[in-house]
């Protein structure tokens, strides 16, 4: 298999390296106290509360970039406050506004000798540009696909998504988020894993706690540039919801429910249903304000409609900062 580096990722991974470079001269540990009642932080885990508050923002100076950036982490610990302090489930796609960078792997099968494995899952670098906003720039994947006697292998379509957090109250304050998304995704992948299209996803997501359990969930619909043509994808109702609870610290058991409908298109009325048990553990302070949270967990098809694969391993690492 060729793993050459894939020219789209020139601007993201630079990208990635400098934001990386930025939490080393950090302005606290991120091992510090908890804000909620079970300590967990802003990003996956912990809130690093010594620089949760403006007071700790640097002086102003006439320009206001450098004002803009020098204030990077300030702005987000002040966030990331506002917003309960669960940690990012499997599949389903926190309300929550996050600053990490993530990996995923996934080990898809099927039953007709049918596999595939995708490497980064097409995630990225998220990033906390302004309050009540994230930006997501998801890294290209490298897919292999197995179905007897074919195989092929390539990058998948680049993927942005734009989060605007409508309403939330840490712990203290309630322990809900509301949140609106915005997914685009850019057919630009290799000619046998590309879509062909571009695709948006309209999405609104919210979540809600009680103590150390969390329930949080997604609703949203995948758009196709070319509509609900008969031979397309269609334009798929998606939905995904999990439920947490906080163990130790440092453990978070969950089960998800991911399900989809079919309305039109190449699957019309088809619908799928998965059952994802999974286990994450963080945030484990590394270094500043740098925190590891990895997770594992393995979705089922419950449904006698599978469309898509009938078993997939699923892997995450996070390094949120």
């Amino acid at each position: 298999m060729n793993l050459a580096l894939n020219p789209k990722l020139k601007f993201t991974l630079p990208l990635a390296a400098t934001v990386l470079a930025m939490t080393a001269p950090a302005q606290t540990s991120a091992g510090g106290n908890s804000a909620s009642s079970s300590g967990a932080d802003g990003s996956d885990g912990t809130q690093p509360s010594a620089v949760s508050a403006p007071a700790n923002a640097s002086p102003s100076s006439a320009n206001p970039v450098a004002d803009y950036f020098s204030n990077w982490f300030v702005r987000v610990s002040k966030t990331q406050a506002e917003q309960p302090h669960w940690v990012t489930p499997l599949v389903t796609v926190t309300p929550r506004l996050e600053e990490e960078l993530r990996y995923d792997q996934m080990w898809e099968s099927d039953h007709d000798d049918h596999s595939l494995t995708s490497f980064g899952g097409g995630k990225g670098l998220e990033l906390i540009p302004a309050e009540d906003i994230e930006v997501i720039i998801g890294l290209p994947a490298w897919q292999t696909q197995f179905s007897s006697p074919q195989h092929k292998d390539g990058w998948t379509d680049e993927s942005f998504l734009i989060k605007y957090r409508l309403l939330s109250a840490n712990e203290q304050e309630g322990n809900y988020i509301l949140t609106a998304f915005m997914g685009l995704s850019v057919p630009n992948g290799s000619g046998n894993t590309t879509s062909h299209h571009y695709l948006y996803t309209p999405t609104l997501a919210g979540g809600k706690g009680w103590g150390d359990f969390d329930i949080q969930s997604t609703l949203g619909i995948a758009i196709p540039d070319n509509g609900s043509v008969k031979t397309g994808s269609g334009t798929p109702i998606l939905s995904n919801t999990a439920l947490q609870y906080h163990v130790m610290k440092y453990f978070w058991p969950e089960v998800e429910a991911n399900f989809t409908y079919w309305p039109n298109g190449e699957h019309s009325e088809l619908s799928q249903l998965y059952i994802t048990p999974g286990l994450l553990i963080g945030r484990i302070h590394l270094v500043g304000r740098l925190g590891l949270t990895a997770g594992l967990g393995y979705q089922i098809a419950v449904s006698d409609e599978h469309p898509n694969y009938r078993n997939n391993l699923v892997l995450s690492v996070r390094l949120p900062f």
